[in-house]
């Protein structure tokens, strides 16, 4: 079986963060990717979803973001939000924030739903029992670069305040709240513009891909929204005034005719004691024993459908990057499946919701981990 592994000759999101803070000239940064110096005030907006490859495929309803383009940037495995965000807000690689999925089981508390902070499928808050910042205890870099004297803001959905995965991985800035395109570009002209860094963040581009698919008329309309947010930030850029603007992860359309549905294959439960991630990367968590034979079975059912390898296997090829913490390693599954082509692994009785939706990511797909690197300068 050949494995899909991480093209170590560019960029990941990770990187992204302590470049933009090198290039102020804040200590403790070091410049992973080259950019020109000095920058007096930064914004890194992350626009949930938008892919290279989609951008690429749909210039037209984005000019500007188009104009912008040039380099690449891959998120590593999982491409999901829970660790693109994770990615950028500690530096380090799901291996190393341990946000390895949408949702993943952690030892004496199950299966967590990253995004919500709840057991999943469904539960209460969790923040209380989870400590988000014992879940996730490394330094941030919005820590790191308020400690050395820098204004540092997050500029989010209100309804994020707060949350567990904020507190985990967002922790370290001002947290702003907002509610629309509008508030958010205030927000981060107005940073930038008095010197200090922000990291901004717009959910809606993913909400509707998921919904109508990716480039679907619905989608396409959202983008020509991102393309105008991005206009009148960069309108107001002071001179040595940065913003970048990525993204968590790509999409793909998938072939819901086609999908397996995990919940009604005994061959894929067989063994199995819990099952975590989404319908592009699953976790697979086997009974004391039966991991050999799990591996097995996922292997020989999904041959056509998804790359399956054992937890070990998976490390060593570099998914999860080059170094998994020891606290990380019990939260990846005993087995991980990675979807190739449009597959799609759903749960239609515990997932039900995540089951009926058109656009998914996560997996290793160029589609899926391609993400561009956006550069508009004062």
């Amino acid at each position: 079986m050949n494995l899909p592994r991480p093209d170590v000759d560019t960029p990941h999101l990770a990187d992204v963060v302590p470049s933009v803070l090198a290039a102020m000239g804040i200590d403790g940064f070091e410049p992973r990717i080259s950019l020109p110096e000095p920058v007096a005030g930064a914004c890194v907006l992350l626009i949930d979803g938008l892919g290279a490859d989609l951008l690429d495929a749909h210039v037209a309803h984005a000019p500007v973001l188009a104009g912008l383009r040039g380099r690449t940037l891959h998120v590593g495995f999982p491409a999901t939000t829970a660790a693109g965000l994770a990615a950028v807000g500690t530096g380090r690689q799901s291996g190393g924030h341990g946000m390895v999925g949408y949702s993943f089981r952690l030892p004496d508390v199950g299966v967590v739903n990253a995004l919500r902070w709840r057991p999943h499928p469904w539960g209460e808050d969790l923040r209380e029992q989870l400590v988000p910042e014992e879940v996730q205890p490394l330094p941030t870099t919005f820590e790191r670069a308020a400690s050395a004297g820098i204004a540092v803001s997050v500029v989010s959905g209100a309804e994020f305040a707060g949350s567990g995965l904020t507190r985990a991985v967002l922790r370290g800035g001002r947290y702003v709240g907002v509610h629309g395109l509008g508030d958010l570009a205030a927000e981060v002209r107005a940073t930038v513009a008095g010197g200090g860094f922000c990291y901004g963040y717009h959910a809606d581009l993913d909400l509707l891909g998921h919904l109508h698919g990716p480039g679907s008329p619905a989608w396409c309309m959202q983008l020509r929204q991102v393309d105008r947010l991005v206009e009148s930030v960069i309108e107001a850029l002071p001179p040595g005034g940065l913003l970048a603007v990525v993204a968590d992860h790509g999409m793909v359309g998938v072939d819901s005719v086609g999908a397996i549905d995990i919940d009604s294959a005994a061959t894929l439960l067989d063994g199995v004691d819990a099952i975590g991630g989404e319908v592009r990367a699953r976790h697979v968590y086997a009974r004391d024993g039966a991991a050999a034979d799990v591996l097995a079975a996922w292997r020989e059912s999904l041959v056509d459908h998804a790359w399956v390898v054992s937890r070990d296997e998976a490390i060593a090829v570099g998914w999860f990057g080059d170094v998994v913490a020891d606290r990380v390693r019990p939260r990846i599954g005993d087995v991980v499946a990675a979807a190739t082509g449009r597959a799609a692994l759903v749960r239609r009785t515990v997932e039900p919701m995540e089951s009926a939706l058109i656009g998914h990511h996560g997996s290793l797909t160029g589609a899926e981990q391609r993400v561009p690197l956006l550069l508009a300068y004062g």
